[in-house]
């Protein structure tokens, strides 16, 4: 059984959509959800399924990623984590933290890469009058939202959309593509995935 961390940094949706599908036969399980707020949504939905919590607060460390980075890696290498699932976690991780964690690490981002790495996806589809949207599950690498792919799901843009709008459909898309992505992953898949 591969045992999970899940980091976050707001409600946790995408993290409650994991932790629910590894359930019964699945072959991994949820052993920690830490995150950079102690007032983060997720962690109180965490707790309520039973998951192990932890919270690092970043904003004492100012500019010092590394010695935040340490102090988050105390809850998370304590878990013995085999994957790490980034899901909203909303902090650029280090090089060295990723390179820790190199080949079982996950993350989800919302929109259909190499397109609109970084922030601001949906408005940037929009933007560029793109007929789909979408979001992607990666490997993550020491590079920003470039990993190898490991699945996709499309949306479609539709007339009127607003970036709110095109988001709902766009998170709805990703809660079903995370959890099947990590189920096959923990089972030692790597080819990608692609979700309607």
């Amino acid at each position: 059984m591969k045992r999970v961390a899940i980091l976050i940094s707001g409600g946790g949706s995408n993290m409650v959509a994991l932790v629910r599908s590894m359930t019964g036969d699945h072959p991994a399980r949820a052993v920690l959800v830490a995150s950079n707020d102690p007032e983060a949504g997720g962690l109180v939905k965490a707790r309520e399924m039973g998951v192990e919590t932890a919270a690092v607060d970043h904003r004492p460390f100012g500019r010092d990623r590394a010695g935040f980075e340490a102090a988050l890696l105390e809850p998370v290498l304590a878990a013995k984590p085999d994957i790490l699932c980034l899901a909203g976690f909303m902090r650029v991780l280090t090089p060295d933290f990723v390179q820790r964690f190199a080949g079982r690490m996950l993350n989800i981002h919302p929109s259909l890469l190499p397109k609109y790495p970084g922030l601001r996806t949906h408005q940037r589809a929009l933007d560029a009058g793109d007929a789909e949207a979408g979001c992607t599950v990666h490997e993550v690498t020491s590079e920003l939202d470039a990993g190898p792919m490991l699945g996709q799901a499309r949306v479609p843009v539709l007339p009127g959309d607003t970036a709110d709008s095109l988001a709902a459909r766009v998170l709805a898309a990703e809660h079903k593509l995370y959890p099947a992505v990590l189920r096959r992953f923990a089972q030692g898949a790597r080819e990608p995935l692609f979700l309607p």
